[in-house]
């Protein structure tokens, strides 16, 4: 697998998948093309065989020095399992690492279980929200009202 860095280009293919990775929700508004122009050195392509099979974009946070903040990350269904996920984390922590930084966030939906399962086992704590959802810790309103977030930390060493 060939991990490399996003390009203005990836936009075009990356945002007519989204939907249809994270099984028909309504998601390709929440990644707009300033994170392909902006963030090309902190954001990866996971690619095998020449074919696109996971993304994350992420950012080294401008108001916070010691932090990291993983915005979107996806792989292709067929290729779940796999370690794509894992490498694109690896890849943007190193780039943490290299940049002083040793605390990564990231934010999901409560709906979305398999993203709290997988950040939880890559080493990800769930901060402690104002309310639960289904046993889960989340923050009400985060994004706007009945926009309930879960937010995780992690420290990278």
């Amino acid at each position: 697998m060939k991990i490399r860095s996003v390009q203005v280009s990836d936009y075009d293919v990356i945002s007519p998948i989204i939907n249809e990775w994270w099984g028909g929700r309504p998601m390709a508004d929440k990644l707009p093309k300033l994170f392909f122009v902006h963030f090309t050195t902190t954001s990866f392509i996971a690619e095998l065989d020449g074919k696109m099979v996971g993304f994350l974009i992420g950012f080294l946070s401008p108001a916070y020095q010691d932090e990291g903040y993983i915005h979107f990350v996806g792989v292709h269904p067929d290729y779940r399992k796999h370690h794509v996920g894992r490498e694109l984390y690896h890849r943007f922590f190193a780039v943490m690492r290299e940049n002083g930084r040793s605390i990564a966030r990231a934010v999901t939906s409560p709906v979305n279980k398999g993203s709290i399962a997988y950040h939880t086992k890559m080493g990800f704590e769930i901060e402690k929200g104002n309310k639960e959802v289904d046993g889960i810790s989340v923050f009400a309103d985060y994004d706007g009202p009945n926009q309930d977030r879960v937010l995780f930390v992690k420290t990278v060493q």
